[in-house]
């Protein structure tokens, strides 16, 4: 059995919204509303959904960028979730986010060389010499030449901004990277180019990944486990291979069926979701997707559905599989 790196359980992360002249609080916006996951040493877990599911809060709440509302954040066996400022600090080399961006998650007054060496600086106590030979490491790791540590970001390409960013998060030597959608702001070519990258570097500096992203082929092609989030709360998670073969929550199934094929024969029908997502705001009763869902019945608008585990290593919430059993409503 592999070993567990990250342990996310019942994470929560709401956000109050204020109305009148006091400002005084009126109802929470639940951004994540109880998620909880494993990730072990290695491998990647890719997230999905649609924009405002959750999952770019979720990817800065696991790093305590942001404060979690309530939930378990262990990393290493450590709960980091509850550690102090000082406590977490000795945390902040281990765990790295490489931003959506790669136009502004760069400061656009520093070189390539105070950009890369920056927590270097703040999390280490190597010198001056030593943080530059780091810094040039890390861009011939990335692609890059020695000669670029000198220029400014807007002096490169997108792509190019996307591989200084990458070795910023290289440079500490963590354990675990978040991608928060890394390549959705570059051109297909080069996203192809960033996520190769991405992979050869896992595999050299053994490195865990949490990928988030919007593009189901993104995410296949990099992932080892896929998880599908809606409305703050994951709906499906399991082995690649068998979510995008085999879906089995009708979000997800409705997802993949939006995925452009080649092969005719393995094309699916299209599902045509109706209406908007919910207001997380004011999220429906029971099951949060029962507003949008074609296989909804009666029960699902009563009693929000768990994380089933199936017999296929996934789980699934819907109150259409209970255990590894079909329930057949009519």
């Amino acid at each position: 059995m592999p070993e567990k790196l990250l342990k996310v359980k019942d994470l929560k992360k709401y956000f109050p919204f204020r109305r009148g002249i006091l400002k005084r609080p009126t109802g929470h916006v639940k951004a994540v509303d109880g998620v909880s996951f494993d990730i072990y040493k290695g491998e990647t877990l890719g997230i999905v959904g649609e924009s405002g599911s959750g999952k770019s809060t979720m990817a800065r709440t696991i790093l305590r960028l942001l404060e979690p509302t309530a939930g378990e954040i262990l990393f290493g066996g450590h709960d980091i979730g509850k550690a102090t400022n000082q406590e977490l600090r000795s945390y902040r080399k281990d765990m790295q986010l490489i931003f959506q961006d790669p136009y502004s998650s760069l400061n656009p007054r520093f070189s390539v060389q105070k950009i890369i060496e920056e927590p270097l600086t703040v999390q280490t106590g190597i010198s001056k010499q030593e943080r530059t030979t780091r810094v040039i490491e890390m861009l011939e790791k990335v692609g890059l030449s020695e000669d670029a540590r000198t220029k400014f970001p807007h002096e490169f390409s997108g792509g190019q901004r996307q591989r200084i960013g990458i070795a910023r998060a290289l440079a500490t030597n963590p354990k675990f990277i978040i991608g928060d959608e890394p390549v959705s702001a570059l051109d297909v070519s080069v996203q192809a180019q960033v996520l190769n990258l991405m992979k050869d570097l896992q595999e050299e500096f053994d490195l865990t990944y949490l990928f988030i992203a919007h593009d189901l082929s993104v995410v296949k092609h990099i992932s080892d486990r896929v998880g599908v989030m809606y409305l703050g709360r994951l709906v499906e998670i399991g082995p690649k291979q068998a979510i995008y073969e085999d879906p089995l929550h009708p979000y997800t199934q409705a997802l993949l069926s939006a995925v452009p094929r080649t092969k005719i024969e393995k094309r699916r029908e299209r599902i045509q979701l109706v209406g908007e997502p919910p207001n997380p705001a004011n999220p429906p009763s029971g099951c949060p997707f029962h507003t949008r869902c074609p296989l909804a019945f009666d029960h699902c608008k009563v009693e929000r559905p768990e994380l089933v585990e199936q017999k296929d290593g996934r789980s699934v919430a819907c109150h259409l599989y209970k255990g590894n059993s079909v329930v057949i409503n009519n």
